[in-house]
Formats: C-alpha cells, structure tokens, sequence
C-alpha cells in the first residue's frame, strides 16, 4: 500500500512510499521531482559516462529545488533498497561547485547509508564562477542554502521511504565542502549530528584575498616558476626537516620553520636552483600572508613544507606560466564574477584594505563560515572533527587552528572538548597527497578502524561517546593499500603532536607517542 500527502509549508510526518516510484507523488517543499527509480545492484553510469561498478540496488531520486525565484538547486538522494543502515550521510562540493558528486553518492549508498548531493544551484567546472554574475540569489544558494535544502528533503525523503526517519546523520567534505561542513554546524545546527571539516575554506573572502596577494607578490620579474619550485622545498627541507627530531622529508611543525628565501638568492646566472631578488621577495610574501596597509595580517600565509610535491605549489600558486594557477583562477573567479560583477576587473588594481572590506561587507554573511558559536550544535549533541594537511597549497593550514582556536575561546577549553577536535596532519597536501602519511579514511563514507578511520571515529564518538584523541594516518607505497604500507604515523588531536619514543622504526606509528608541543 502506498499512501501519499501533500504538505504546503512542511513534511508531512505521515506519509511515506513502499516503493521508489512512489516518491514522485510526495510533495515536498519547492522542490521538483524528475524521476525516482529503482536502480538495480551493478554498474551505474554516471552522467559523465563514467562507470560506477559493484552498487547495491537503491532507489534514484532526482529533482530540483527552487527556494527563490533565481534558484535551480539540482539534487539527488540515493536510497538502499535493502540493508538500509539507519543514517543520513551528506555530501560536499569542492571549489566553486557546479555538479553533484556521484563517487561520493555510491560509495555513500554502498555502505549502507541514505545519501544526497547537490550541484549547490548551478552548473560548471569546479574552477569557474561566470555562473555567479549578477546573480545574488545563486551567490546564496552556493553559500549555504542548497547544502541546507538538500539536508532537509533528502531527510523527508528518507523518512518517506522507510517509514522512519534516520537515526543519526552524518557529513563529510573537504576544502569548500569543509566550508559547508563548518555552515551547517554554525548556521543549522539540527542538520547534522556528526561533521567532518576537512581543510575548510570557511573565510572565504579573507581566502581569495589571499589568493590575489600571491598572484600580485608574483607579478612581472618576480613570478616563480614551477621549475623553481622543487628547489625551495629541497631548501626548506634542509633548514627544517630535523627540527622534530628526525629527518624524513616531513615538517611535523612548519610554524618552527624559519626559513629565509634570501637563502637561495642566485648567486650567478639564474636557473632552476636559484631565486632572483624579485622572486625570493615573492616567496617571504607567500609565507607571510597578506597585509594590510598597516602591516597587519589579515590571513595566515602558506607553510613551509611539501612546495614540490605532486599538485603542490606547482599547480596551486605557479600554475605553467602567469595567470594558470589555481589561486589566479579561484581568486579571478572571486572578484571579477561575485565580487564586482565584472568580467574585465583587472587584478592589478587589487588592494587589500579596501576590497577585503568591500568583500567582508557585502559576501562575507553569505559565504563565511567563521562564527566560533557552536553552542547550539554542541547542546544537541553535535560533534565535529576538522583536519588540515601542514603542506596544503590551497588553502593556509594555520586558518583552521585559528577557527579552532576562537571556538575554544569562545566556548571555554572544557565545553570545546567536549565536541570539537582538530587534527593537523604533517606533509598532507591539499585533503591528501603529500610527503606525509595521508590516509585515514577522511574520504567520504569511509568505512573501517575508528583508531584509524576518521568517518568510523566520529559516529563512534557521536553514538558511543568515545572521543577520538589519535589516529592512525598511512603512507601508502603506491595507489592505495594493495601498492604496501610505506610509512604509518599518529596523527594527535591539537595542540598535542606525534614525538618518536628514539627506538624503533620511525615509519611505524607504534614507536610514537601523543605529547604536548615544544614551546
């Protein structure tokens, strides 16, 4: 039997559907269902053409939400159509959006999970923003509201489906997705009961200022290229490497790295190996992070530390040749198709005062996450996890220990502890990669060893109460466990950090110990 209902303002608690199909006859506000169909256990392709193998049979439910006139919020819910494990799982964006994450959706939905995902209200490459030119309402279905809309449909579509609504829920997402992460526990506490934030881009604006700084400090005679890129990690590595006490080709610390670029100024002709003056002032702007007309620094700058690794500084601040890097791209983006409405806005007339202000004023409420008020999250029994590779080109890795640290600031070290944990990982790059260890199931929908698995470790702590204080963090030998464990090593919820005991072999995480920083 199937019973249907139609509800103007809210979720009907009574109705739900005994088949997929079923969900098409819902109402559900604003929203606009295209098609709910079983899909049968196997391969799916994906719109992309890509192949998805080994899916459990789910019902698809496909639809559009339109919370103001300008929106157009794509989303899907996947739904197991047996072993259904009880949860709601959410799934992120990265970048600027623009399309719904499939891989996460089926490795949601493999696992046992309900699961949604959304393009955020528009269409696009992950690098482009054109979709945001004059179009405030889209600006805002980006900052927050379409993560939030999918949140509470797929929900009502779960409840419809199952006759029960889920017993817990659960998100995940890195980079801007650890932006939406930290806009759900802040603005819509009831969302979710466990978050993951990983390498959030939460002040955004402070983050794309960031961005045209680097690009600025860069301009002209003083542009580094990527050739030039391993040899200032090669530099780096020789000042710092051993400051925690073993020399591995990872920083554990970069803020006990003090490295000086006038170190590799060029002592002859310039080449590969060497900085021109130009260049080695570029780079101490890029450590330092932007200043103010006052000398104030209103963003952490990058750390020192894994510049040359795969899809590392090469990609993210030198791009192949001027005006290709990501941070160009992301910051260009930014200004010319948010901020000013205006394609031709040329980032020469950048300046830092006065267009972080106008950012701060008029997108800063839209698509900051920065609010260290998390008491509402925390009194329904909210936990959250964030976690930042030391080595991110993308976005500074000390921006997420300074949101950590205004929450504990703002709710007192004993109520933070309670529900919040940070855990900075040496030699990750940008959600992973990297020199380092970088593996500890912060994927979506992770599934394993809460000791080593991030997902497990927070519905653990979510539904057992056990917090997670260390993890295990794996550096395989090659693409994924089947290549051999080349390295483990703890990962310790901050300010704590991984010490070697001084026996044993250093790549092995049981010869390490979780102690308080040196001062």
């Amino acid at each position: 039997m199937v019973r249907t209902a139609v509800c103007l303002v809210s979720i009907c608690a009574a109705a739900y559907a005994a088949d997929c199909g079923a969900l098409a006859k819902i109402s559900f506000p604003h929203t606009s269902i295209r098609s709910a169909e079983t899909v049968a256990a196997g391969s799916f392709k994906q719109p992309n053409g890509r192949a998805m193998a080994n899916l459990p049979a789910f019902c698809r439910v496909a639809g559009t939400l339109t919370p103001s006139a300008d929106s157009e919020i794509q989303f899907e819910v996947w739904l197991p159509s047996s072993g259904w494990n009880g949860k709601f799982y959410g799934v992120g964006n990265g970048g600027f959006a623009g399309s719904i994450d499939y891989a996460g959706l089926g490795a949601a939905v493999s696992r046992g999970y309900a699961v949604a995902a959304t393009d955020t209200g528009h269409a696009g490459s992950q690098i482009d923003a054109k979709w945001a030119l004059n179009h405030p309402e889209k600006i805002t279905d980006f900052g927050y509201r379409a993560i939030h809309e999918t949140a509470e449909t797929g929900k009502a579509m779960v409840k419809a489906y199952y006759g029960d609504p889920a017993r817990r829920a659960y998100f995940n997402s890195c980079s801007n997705g650890g932006r939406q992460a930290l806009m759900e526990a802040q603005r819509f506490p009831g969302d979710y009961d466990g978050i993951v934030a990983g390498a959030p881009a939460n002040d955004w604006t402070h983050l794309l200022v960031t961005a045209l700084w680097d690009v600025n400090a860069m301009d002209g005679d003083a542009y580094i290229s990527a050739k030039k890129i391993p040899a200032i990690e090669k530099a780096v590595l020789a000042a710092c490497d051993a400051l925690d006490g073993l020399k591995d080709g990872v920083i554990d610390d970069p803020r006990r790295c003090h490295f000086q670029p006038s170190t590799l100024l060029c002592q002859g002709a310039e080449n590969d190996s060497c900085l021109t003056k130009a260049q080695a002032g570029a780079l101490e702007k890029i450590y330092s992070g932007p200043k103010n007309a006052k000398g104030q620094q209103v963003f952490p700058g990058f750390s020192p530390g894994g510049e040359g690794e795969f899809e590392g500084w090469a990609a993210w601040v030198s791009g192949a040749r001027p005006g290709t890097s990501l941070q160009y791209l992301f910051g260009m983006g930014f200004f010319q198709d948010m901020l000013f409405n205006d394609p031709a806005w040329d980032y020469h007339k950048f300046d830092v005062d006065h267009d972080m202000k106008l950012a701060d004023d008029s997108l800063g409420p839209v698509l900051n996450a920065t609010d260290p008020d998390l008491k509402k999250f925390k009194d329904r029994g909210g936990k959250l996890i964030v976690y930042h590779g030391w080595s991110d080109a993308a976005i500074p890795p000390v921006n997420s220990i300074h949101y950590y640290q205004s929450v504990v600031s703002k709710m007192g070290a004993k109520n933070a502890a309670a529900f919040v944990r940070l855990f900075m990982v040496p030699g990750m790059q940008h959600c992973g990669g990297g020199p380092g260890p970088d593996d500890f199931g912060q994927e979506v929908a992770a599934a394993g060893d809460p000791n080593r698995d991030l997902g497990p470790a927070l519905e653990r702590w979510v539904e057992q109460g056990t917090a997670p204080d260390r993890l295990i963090a794996t550096k395989y030998k090659g693409a994924g466990p089947a290549s051999g464990v080349a390295r483990t090593r703890p990962l310790c919820a901050y300010p704590r950090v991984a010490k070697w005991n001084g026996s044993g072999s250093p790549d092995d995480a049981a010869n390490f110990t979780c102690v308080d920083p040196l001062r």
